[in-house]
């Protein structure tokens, strides 16, 4: 191939000298003809079985995918119950649909299937091998309940010897408490309870175990569930194909301290209110606040943590919709003046600019400003006892204070805090805001640069459900086009080792950034995986004995293209 597009006419503006250049070019490209070889396109088989990492809704729906098309799915999460953030939510923007409703009927037909094996509490720890034969470690933390035998009966939990809940419940957002032997919500899949072994007196008390009465072990009965000697699990699996799922972390409110969340008690985070206006909620859907009060005004914060220079610079996407969805429903549990502080609003979606209309004919006051600082220093009688927000209306073009009984932060989306560990296990890139990168924006938006490993979900970017589940089922059928097709062809411009020339100094297996190289401890000398090998060449570039060549870059291909750009008639 001679590039005289991009090297050449697009490139140069002196027309006699571009020809020139092109005559080179092509010489360069005849000269190096000679000594090419016939170079044979290899065949690697794609192992069946897809493994899915995360349980979310993107999770879920790529699996059931999978599963429905007769696939052997391994769907591992590391909560103990599959639903991600999804779960906590109380209705979905813009037609308000409840969100379990919608949700649990996919969870529980997840854990039914008899295509999909549901790890659960369970983490990735290692992955190896290429595109159709990756082996993969997955460890399974101690329930320290058996799950083959647990019936989910919950008879454990009401016989606890804590007879109240007394522990910072994890899925209500700390709002609510729970026992040390628990099911996260009643939907949970799978329907089995664990033991906290960091409160649990049975751990708790080292050799003073026999002080507690072991009242679940009791109910248990004779299901003999509750195993406290259960310990790790490492599993090994074969599979062709990786969907990685694993979701985003919702931005530290605690970061932007001027807010006030962490200081005053009535600053409330989105996803604490989405438990506090739940029905299944710690305060069974009414909006209550620490103080045992009944907000009469509530200050809804847009972009906290999203568009901002000193946190994230990017647009979280969902924030705008979710706090106009949170609007509503506080509206509709309290009955309380509502004000939204937005940057700019953003409604782009099917059904959401209309939803935003709906808002406005509901009385809910809109005021286009950052709010530069919540306190609770009243300047008047009417702001004693309240949380007032000091805000700049850029609209009306003056700086506005706003007294309220509870403010509401809708907090952005971040990659997960180990997106950076996860990138290297799976052998995936970043961008530069730490979500996962897709092989092209536009052509290959859920494939990744390592073959075999697909994205879907908020793991890439913010996005919102319905695009969420369009993108895991996209993904889902890249996974299916290779097990169908049943092989994968390999470009044959791999580079390959000159045994009798190899050193064995390893300098070129940490260079590799594909993993493609590893090192032959009997013969002392690098080996290349031609399966995982890209032709990047930085091996052959690198190697200090010259031990290491390619196909279709071979010395003399290369020397002789050269003197064919220099053979100047």
């Amino acid at each position: 191939m001679v590039n005289i597009r991009e090297h050449d006419s697009w490139v140069h503006t002196d027309r006699k000298e571009a020809t020139e250049k092109a005559k080179a070019l092509a010489r360069a490209a005849v000269a190096r003809v000679a000594h090419h070889e016939a170079l044979e396109v290899k065949k690697v088989p794609i192992h069946p079985d897809v493994l899915v990492v995360g349980g979310g809704i993107a999770g879920i729906h790529a699996a059931m995918t999978l599963a429905n098309a007769g696939k052997k799915v391994f769907l591992v999460e590391r909560e103990p119950s599959i639903g991600g953030h999804m779960a906590k939510f109380d209705k979905t923007f813009p037609t308000l649909d409840c969100a379990a409703c919608i949700l649990t009927p996919k969870m529980s037909a997840v854990g039914a299937h008899e295509n999909i094996t549901l790890w659960s509490y369970s983490e990735v720890t290692k992955v190896d091998g290429y595109v159709g034969n990756f082996t993969v470690t997955v460890k399974r933390k101690p329930r320290y309940v058996n799950e083959d035998l647990c019936t989910g009966c919950q008879e454990c939990i009401s016989n606890c010897v804590y007879k109240e809940p007394k522990f910072a419940d994890e899925f209500n957002e700390g709002l609510g408490k729970r026992k040390p032997i628990y099911i996260s919500f009643p939907q949970a899949t799978p329907q089995v309870v664990l033991i906290d072994p960091e409160v649990c007196l049975n751990f708790k008390r080292g050799t003073l175990i026999d002080k507690c009465k072991k009242t679940c072990v009791e109910a248990c009965g004779e299901r003999k569930a509750i195993d406290f000697k259960q310990t790790e699990e490492i599993k090994e699996i074969k599979v062709g194909t990786i969907i990685v799922a694993t979701g985003f972390h919702a931005f530290d409110a605690k970061r932007i301290p001027q807010y006030g969340y962490g200081i005053y008690p009535n600053v409330y985070t989105a996803l604490e209110v989405e438990r506090l206006v739940n029905a299944s909620g710690p305060t069974a859907g009414e909006v209550v606040l620490r103080d045992g009060r009944h907000p009469k005004a509530i200050g809804i914060i847009h972009c906290v943590g999203s568009r901002d220079q000193k946190t994230n610079r990017w647009c979280s996407r969902v924030c705008c919709m979710y706090s106009l969805k949170l609007a509503h429903l506080l509206k509709e549990h309290t009955e309380a003046e509502i004000f939204n502080f937005y940057i700019d609003m953003r409604t782009p979606g099917k059904g959401y600019e209309e939803f935003y209309d709906k808002l406005l004919e509901e009385d809910v006051h809109f005021i286009r400003g950052r709010v530069g600082e919540v306190t609770d220093w009243a300047m008047t009688p009417d702001e004693e006892g309240k949380l007032v927000l000091r805000v700049e209306d850029t609209l009306a073009g003056f700086v506005r204070r706003i007294p309220v009984d509870m403010v509401v932060l809708a907090t952005g989306l971040e990659p997960q805090p180990d997106a950076q560990a996860v990138r290297r296990m799976f052998n995936m890139s970043c961008g530069s805001e730490g979500f996962f990168l897709e092989r092209h924006p536009k052509l290959a938006p859920v494939n990744t640069f390592t073959d075999g490993i697909f994205l879907a979900g908020a793991c890439q970017g913010p996005r919102d459900i319905p695009d969420t589940v369009a993108q895991a089922g996209a993904a889902a059928a890249e996974a299916m086009v290779l097990i169908d097709r049943g092989y994968i062809e390999q470009e044959p411009n791999t580079a390959y080792i000159l045994e009798e020339e190899c050193s064995g100094c390893k300098s070129c297996i940490a260079l590799c950034p594909y993993t493609a190289i590893a090192f032959d401890e009997a013969k002392q000398k690098a080996v290349i995986n031609e399966a995982l090998c890209k032709g990047c060449g930085t091996c052959v570039a690198s190697c200090p004995s010259g031990s290491i060549a390619q196909h279709l870059f071979e010395d003399d291909e290369v020397f002789s293209e050269i003197k064919g750009i220099l053979a100047y008639e």
